[in-house]
């Protein structure tokens, strides 16, 4: 039990808003809170009525507080979210955000504007369109334009290097201004049609292409008039299929659904009237919470990071939704309108939003529900006494030793933990030797774990046969890790996949499990992904070192020495046909330099 004296702590509290930070005993951060009043919603922690097993845990690690004192409730809201996303305290409903939002960007320096898959800080001059749900609905919106108003999407240089028309001209993707098929002005309509489109007026493109097509029938051109009837077609079926498409501005919608410790948030995006698609977020949870919980955890960390929309419809009605909407309404600069309980066809896109949460957070359910079956099928099978939790798998990638890199991947019963995932740059070694690699990694990860007290793992799978399974061994009893069963899969006569054998380090014999095998398909499963992982961070590193010189990893050497022995030389090639002796000659390079340069470049 902590020793914070929080009576006193209390006592001392202001009744202003602000933030409240919960620090354990080495000055971790355990949890960020924002209050109305400070001093009551701080005392209710330490009060035993109705706490949860999550609360209790959490006030019992409780070292220190500190506060943050705001002027007002959506300040703290949003330094509260700031916070949460920056630090990211263990006992926090957490977002799981990477990459940012994608938008559709048109140039406006070019005289031929360019329309692109754009993302990234908005700083370019031009129009940018979106934020798109994710790439696949930007990328086909794009799609769309090509064949509607065929405006290049090349880059630049592509571009101004062109003599003859693209494959896209040919497939009717493009108007080839780059070869002068288009003049200025109809290309700039073709742009001004693109940007209305994207900006919803699709109705209004619409008209006027039948006004177009009149005109042109008119004057007996059928073939330009079949081009509007063709663009019309196609705009009236994109319409229809925009069941926004009636209405303006920008709108949200967010729906969860949750079931136990596992909740699913959908966010629809609307944009200009135009429905950009939809997006999954799945927040970790420290325990089962309502779904109105996950609702306002959820709100306060993904508005830190995306664009506002004038109204936002949700499933559920947050905590503290007056102050959610200042902060809002503030970044967006007027006001936000936030609806929980919508009518008539807001009522049906916010039910479309319900509807894909919950199948959504079904299919991870179920995704769970098959990591624990076959977990469980591991234990029977392999006769385990207890049911594995976590699972490690190492392997070692190559090319004929150059750039050797080892893997390890986690996996549990919620599937692959990515972001525990490490992997290792061997060196040291002699180029090729699989077991020295294995070795080194594997007592470099239990080392680590060891010293920082990490979980260890409660199954090790080495991808290898005999020799690297008894190399682990020794690494796990010199360490003294024990617990750990250890299992390698030995790959069979021609390395026919299916087919391979395990081997049990412990009960010390085989095992060759049926191919239908739910335990078998996890193994296969693990081990697939070591090997993926491990190939992936391989061709990173030799990539890199092989666009550095072996030279400049040599201690002593600087600049002006590698340059002397380049033109002593006549390169790489000369150096590495040179004895010790020959290298000794070249001014500024003594014997023990030239040992170590000679052993650097035939080690490379």
């Amino acid at each position: 039990m902590s020793q914070f004296d929080h009576k006193q702590f209390i006592h001392t509290l202001t009744s202003s808003p602000g933030v409240y930070r919960m620090l354990d005993t080495q000055g971790r951060l355990l949890y960020v809170g924002k209050a109305k009043n400070l001093k009551k919603r701080v005392a209710a922690y330490f009060s035993k009525n109705e706490r949860s097993l999550r609360i209790a845990r959490m006030v019992s690690q409780t070292a220190n507080i500190e506060i943050t004192i705001t002027n007002t409730e959506s300040e703290a809201l949003l330094l509260e979210s700031n916070l949460i996303k920056q630090h990211r305290p263990r006992y926090n409903i957490l977002l799981k955000d990477d990459k940012s939002y994608p938008y559709i960007f048109i140039s406006s320096k070019h005289t031929f504007p360019q329309i692109s898959f754009y993302r990234g800080s908005r700083s370019q001059k031009g129009k940018y369109f979106g934020p798109y749900a994710n790439a696949g609905a930007a990328r086909d919106a794009l799609n769309l334009l090509q064949k509607v108003f065929k405006v290049r999407q090349c880059d630049d240089y592509f571009f101004s290097h062109r003599n003859r028309p693209c494959l896209q001209y040919q497939i009717s993707r493009c108007s080839a201004p780059c070869v002068g098929f288009i003049d200025v002005d109809s290309y700039r309509k073709e742009v001004e049609s693109a940007v209305k489109f994207l900006e919803g007026n699709s109705y209004e493109l619409i008209t006027r292409y039948i006004c177009d097509m009149d005109q042109a029938s008119a004057d007996l051109d059928y073939e330009k008039a079949a081009q509007f009837r063709d663009r019309i077609e196609l705009l009236r079926s994109v319409s229809e299929q925009q069941y926004v498409s009636s209405q303006r501005g920008d709108v949200d919608i967010v729906a969860v659904a949750s079931e136990g410790e596992i909740a699913c948030v959908q966010v629809f995006n609307i944009r200009a009237g135009v429905n950009l698609g939809n997006k999954s977020y799945f927040p970790k949870l420290p325990e089962a919470m309502s779904e109105k919980k996950v609702i306002t955890a959820f709100l306060g960390q993904y508005y830190i990071a995306h664009s506002v929309p004038q109204e936002i419809i949700l499933s559920h009605r947050p905590d503290g939704i007056r102050p959610l909407q200042e902060m809002l309404s503030n970044k967006l600069g007027k006001k936000v309108s936030i609806t929980c309980y919508p009518r008539s066809e807001r009522a049906r896109w916010l039910d479309i939003a319900r509807k894909n949460a919950v199948a959504t957070m079904q299919g991870k359910i179920a995704s769970k529900a098959g990591f624990l079956q076959r977990f469980e099928a591991m234990q029977d099978e392999l006769g385990f006494d207890c049911l594995p939790m976590r699972i490690e798998c190492f392997d070692v990638s190559h090319t004929k030793g150059e750039a050797t890199v080892a893997s390890c991947v986690v996996f549990d019963h919620d599937g692959p933990r990515k972001t525990e995932y490490r992997h290792f740059n061997i060196r040291g070694i002699r180029p090729g030797d699989d077991y020295a690699a294995m070795h080194q990694a594997l007592m470099r990860r239990y080392t680590r774990l060891k010293k920082d007290e990490g979980r260890v793992p409660d199954v090790l799978v080495i991808d290898g046969g005999r020799g690297h399974v008894e190399k682990a061994k020794a690494v796990l009893n010199e360490l003294q890790v024990e617990g750990v069963a250890l299992i390698g899969v030995a790959k069979a006569a021609g390395r026919r996949a299916g087919d391979e054998t395990l081997i049990l380090a412990d009960a010390g014999k085989t095992v060759r499990l049926a191919r239908h095998s739910l335990a078998f398909h996890l193994i296969q499963q693990i081990r697939d992904e070591a090997h993926r992982f491990a190939i992936t961070s391989h061709r990173k590193r030799r990539t890199r070192s092989r666009t550095t010189s072996p030279l400049e990893s040599i201690p002593g050497l600087g600049p002006k020495r590698r340059q002397n022995l380049l033109k002593h030389f006549g390169g790489m090639r000369g150096i590495s046909r040179a004895g010790v002796e020959e290298l000794a000659k070249v001014p500024g390079i003594g014997k023990n330099l030239a040992e170590a340069i000679y052993q650097k470049v035939h080690t490379f």
